[in-house]
């Protein structure tokens, strides 16, 4: 039996009990910060944007903290330790996103709107199908999003108390969800923001002393830490080269697509993902909103670094073979580093303590980014969809908030099911489906909005629609969903790597990853929904113009829809 399947199943109660004090410690300081934080919660404006009164550096912590998710942490270190290069580009992509968010949404949409995405979209639009639209596709990147990070909690639980059962590992994602629910029915957003800036600091600090051990481990030599990482990988120097997961040879034209599609969906994404959209919200001025984005980019561009170390250092002193024995998907390769970091330099009670410690970090990180991805949707449910209800025209911002409250519920429990069904997919894989649908749905009809005079509400409608069913449409007859024929038992499809294990194999779209095809699908649904209608406003759109580049009259345009 391998080292860590082995550890995995005899691991000690001293053990247990260290790791589940540890994560209650956690989960007690965050629950006072939410709570303490919502006895301050007013009205509207401190539900959904925590009254607009966090400072640049504040937000761009928060900002960091929703960005760096369980796909960051255990993902991403994962796929690098399993597939050496390649998994790196998650990383890359990842960060690259962010300039594209500086450049082109940051200020604008902070100047534009005021508690979600649609106030931006459908200001000079029809409101009613246009926020109705835009809550629809918040939702459906919420809960991919979502399923990455309760897949990740229940790797976690198999790992840290050596219950690798689908009951054990289907109760944590339930816990998860409970907490999740909690911070943001009770917190808000400025509950949620604080949590967030907690987990980001910790986050950083783990990541970085797993660094800095990994640093005095290979005598704080790059080139003697990726030698042995390629030499335990069993695959040699080619561990070190592009090709072990993305554009294989044996895959031939579609691997080189389905990399570039990769690429593509996580540079555009990222300025389309509603709950970083509506964190541009929580700071008073559009510079602050800009100010923030830098904060952010700074701190994300330093841990994306600090995942280089941590995957190859797993690969070199954990190796492969005991990672996959734990996790197929390399979902804690990570916490597998910080145990055998531990265990090497401080002995087995100094490596049970870093494991734990790394443990609580990675929960923070889950609990923290569902947090803000809850609190996206049921505001876009609340503020988009049931308030532009001709019914609830009337409705008060209270019973708006109430409203979100209890969609955050009913969201919450779609996610618990749809991931305890998730559970073989590295999380980062999952993310990056997530980045595909935003970049599909949301980015053409937020760039449209913003720069296009011509644009009116058929446009709007086909983008957001067109990008939505394009990207989930073509994931459902992909490989992910289905499986893949693979020279398994009696050659059956190989259904491990699946989004449901269907246990058969129906996918006509080759590739992996939506992006490259239902990206342009998006914009060129959008453009063609414009010219087939003759709705016109250009008054309209020159009051959004001036909005967004100064902010003047945002409020009240917002407030009085």
């Amino acid at each position: 039996m391998p080292t860590f399947l082995a550890a995995a199943s005899t691991v000690t109660s001293g053990q247990k009990t260290l790791t589940i004090a540890l994560f209650l410690v956690f989960v007690a300081v965050t629950l006072y910060i939410t709570v303490y934080a919502g006895r301050k919660n007013r009205d509207a404006t401190d539900f959904y944007a925590g009254g607009r009164n966090f400072s640049a550096m504040q937000n761009g912590i928060a900002i960091g903290g929703d960005y760096m998710s369980a796909a960051s942490f255990l993902g991403i270190a994962g796929i690098i330790a399993l597939n050496g290069y390649d998994g790196y580009l998650y990383s890359i992509g990842f960060l690259v996103a962010w300039l594209v968010a500086l450049l082109l949404t940051a200020e604008l949409m902070r100047n534009s709107g005021r508690f979600t995405m649609a106030d931006v979209l459908a200001f000079r639009m029809r409101q009613r199908p246009v926020r109705v639209a835009s809550g629809v596709s918040t939702i459906v990147v919420s809960i991919f999003y979502l399923l990455a990070q309760m897949v990740g909690a229940g790797a976690l639980v198999a790992l840290l108390l050596g219950a690798n059962s689908l009951t054990a590992k289907n109760l944590t994602i339930l816990i998860v969800g409970i907490i999740m629910i909690f911070y943001v029915i009770v917190g808000g957003m400025r509950g949620t923001t604080w949590v967030q800036i907690v987990k980001a600091v910790m986050l950083i600090s783990g990541a970085a002393l797993l660094t800095i051990f990994i640093a005095f481990k290979f005598g704080f030599s790059v080139s003697h830490l990726l030698g042995a990482a390629a030499d335990k990988s069993g695959k040699g120097d080619a561990f070190l080269n592009p090709g072990q997961a993305f554009a294989k040879s044996s895959a031939g034209l579609t691997g080189k697509l389905d990399l570039i599609s990769l690429g593509v969906a996580l540079v555009l994404g990222t300025a389309g993902l509603p709950h970083i959209l509506i964190r541009f919200y929580t700071v008073p001025t559009a510079r602050d909103a800009r100010r923030s984005v830098i904060w952010g980019i700074g701190i994300i561009g330093a841990f994306y670094l600090m995942t280089l170390a941590l995957g190859f250092g797993a690969a070199a002193l954990v190796g492969s073979a005991d990672i996959k024995a734990q996790n197929a998907a390399g979902n804690t390769a990570a916490p597998q580093l910080a145990k055998k970091l531990g265990d090497d330099i401080f002995g087995t009670t100094g490596g049970t303590i870093l494991l734990a410690v790394i443990a609580a970090v990675a929960f923070a990180t889950i609990l923290a980014v569902v947090a803000g991805l809850t609190l996206a949707s049921s505001s876009s449910f609340a503020h988009d969809i049931y308030a532009s209800s001709p019914r609830r025209k009337d409705s008060s911002e209270g019973q708006e908030v109430k409203v979100a409250r209890v969609s955050a519920v009913v969201i919450g429990i779609v996610a618990i099911l749809l991931a305890m069904k998730a559970q073989t997919l590295n999380v980062a894989f999952l993310v990056a489906l997530a980045f595909a649908v935003a970049a599909s749905a949301n980015l053409p009809v937020i760039l449209y909005s913003l720069f296009w005079k011509r644009f009116n509400t058929t446009g709007a409608l086909f983008a957001i629609y067109g990008g939505l069913i394009a990207a989930v449409g073509l994931v459902f007859f992909s490989p992910v969903v289905s499986g893949k024929v693979t020279k398994g038992v009696n050659g059956a499809p190989d259904t491990s790597g699946s989004l449901f294990g269907l246990g058969t194999d129906f996918h006509w779209f080759p590739l992996d990853n939506p992006g490259l095809v239902s990206i342009p699908i998006g914009f060129l649904c959008g453009w063609i929904g414009t010219l087939l209608s003759k709705e016109r406003d250009p008054a309209k759109y020159a009051e959004l113009e001036v909005r967004s580049l100064t902010g003047v009259g945002m409020e009240r345009a917002t407030a009085g829809r």
